[in-house]
């Protein structure tokens, strides 16, 4: 099929998946627009490699220079528009942030950490950037009907980005398709780079199978069918795009994260919320066991890659001994900078130009130190706990909490997951930012607007800034 015609058939596919998907019952606000944006350049490309007006380089990957002045401008504008959002919402966001002590804490930390930056000027402007993360997840917690726009962000990334990855790699390969540093060929789709394709895809198809899951469970629904199909199609587009992708670590999450989502759903689990407990604490001992053990090789066979975990058993020899300091690090995001980045690439020769540890608890580390290594334990166990106390109330959501959750401590294994505009990143603050609260809102006033209707869930001042949808 030529070009042309694949891309005609896809935009109609795209057209038809959101019509398909179509729920009028769903009531998220317009300012969701905002976080969808920043997760389609941050699970994609720069938006001024999309128009081809410099080098194009991965979107994971952007803070590590100054970037374009346009993609500086697309990320500063967003990122004031969240915020002035947020200050709409500010009763609301006051209450997430007091039940969120670990992950402010922790972004302090990091603020505070630019103080002993040997280039403290760039630790700050990659601070500005990462707070933008955690601003595009709480615009989506702080929506009057959070439920509807966890489902809204979910589909409409994943329609636009799932099958337009397909599409390039199958015919616009200039695009879609590279080499790796070894010079062997990979599938990026609408990213630049495989593992970024894999992290996105696996966090959206999780997003896919968990709206099926609900769908299943509630027959009564609109237009159930039609929504049903349009999900099963992205959640197929999504398997078929993580095998054209081989990342071994998304495969691996996708499959850890799935089965979370579907067995937090059966009856019997729902029954003996306990039992949450031992499956994840299970699932954790096994991977701590297995990496404690010193069996790599096995678990390197099992996710597909070779005995060093394709070369970052030797990355992680090679920064550990070089980290300025072993209590608080070099400064957040600066351990990559200077004169120790040098020497850390003559001892890795065969991985030129690396610029991350490949493993999220390392590169905590090598940036932020034992405390910083500690914040993030503690960002984690609270993510834990609001995911155990949703469950109770909503197995569906706790389920969907848990997976992030998991995947994510699992994904930065062999990754960097715990770094600014990272999707898996972006999806561990939704998940762990998530609090459920007991009272639902006051139903508004007859014959207001939506526009008022919104303003009212916002304001009153008994409304639930978690609404589980019941």
């Amino acid at each position: 099929m030529p070009p042309l015609i694949a891309a005609t058939v896809l935009a109609a596919g795209i057209v038809g998946l959101f019509v398909l998907d179509r729920d009028e019952t769903l009531r998220a606000s317009k300012a969701l627009w905002i976080p969808l944006t920043w997760l389609l350049i941050v699970g994609s490309r720069p938006v001024s490699a999309w128009l081809q007006l410099g080098q194009p380089i991965d979107a994971s990957d952007f803070y590590m220079g100054e970037g374009s002045p346009l993609d500086r401008n697309v990320f500063t504008a967003l990122l004031l528009a969240g915020i002035a959002v947020l200050i709409a919402r500010r009763r609301v966001v006051g209450t997430i942030l007091r039940s969120n002590a670990p992950v402010v804490l922790f972004f302090s930390y990091c603020l505070f950490s630019v103080l002993w930056s040997d280039y403290p000027d760039i630790a700050l402007k990659r601070w500005i950037k990462a707070i933008g993360d955690f601003v595009m997840a709480l615009v989506v917690v702080t929506d009057p009907d959070v439920t509807s726009a966890l489902k809204r962000l979910f589909s409409r990334a994943g329609f636009l980005l799932l099958p337009t990855s397909i599409l390039l790699i199958r015919y616009f390969g200039e695009l879609g398709r590279g080499y790796d540093p070894d010079g062997l060929p990979m599938n990026t789709g609408v990213t630049t780079n495989k593992n970024t394709l894999g992290v996105i895809t696996f966090v959206l198809s999780l997003g896919a199978l968990w709206q099926i899951v609900m769908l299943l469970r509630t027959k009564g629904q609109p237009n159930r069918g039609r929504r049903l199909l349009a999900q099963s199609a992205l959640l197929v587009i999504g398997v078929t795009l993580l095998m054209m992708a081989q990342s071994a670590t998304s495969q691996a999450c996708f499959a850890l994260g799935a089965a979370l989502i579907v067995v937090t759903n059966f009856s019997a689990m729902k029954r003996r919320p306990a039992a949450v407990h031992v499956l994840v604490v299970t699932i954790v001992l096994v991977v701590a066991f297995a990496m404690l053990s010193g069996d790599v090789a096995g678990i390197a066979h099992a996710m597909g890659r070779q005995s060093n975990l394709t070369g970052r058993t030797d990355i992680w020899a090679a920064v550990l001994p070089v980290v300025p300091s072993t209590v608080v690090g070099a400064g957040f995001e600066s351990f990559w900078l200077g004169p120790r980045v040098q020497s850390v690439w003559r001892q890795l020769s065969q991985f030129m130009h690396v610029n991350e540890a490949h493993n999220g608890y390392i590169e905590v580390y090598l940036n932020l130190g034992l405390v910083g290594v500690c914040l993030i334990a503690l960002l984690l166990i609270s993510g834990y706990r609001h995911a155990v106390e949703a469950f109770r109330s909503d197995p569906a959501i706790g389920g969907l909490m848990l997976a992030y959750l998991v995947s994510a401590v699992s994904y930065s294994i062999t990754e960097a997951g715990f770094r600014l505009l990272n999707p898996i990143w972006i999806f561990l603050l939704l998940a762990t930012t998530l609090v459920p609260e007991t009272p639902v809102p006051e139903s508004p006033p007859f014959g207001i607007s939506q526009q008022d209707e919104v303003e009212w869930a916002l304001h009153d001042e008994g409304a639930s800034f978690f609404s589980l949808g019941f």
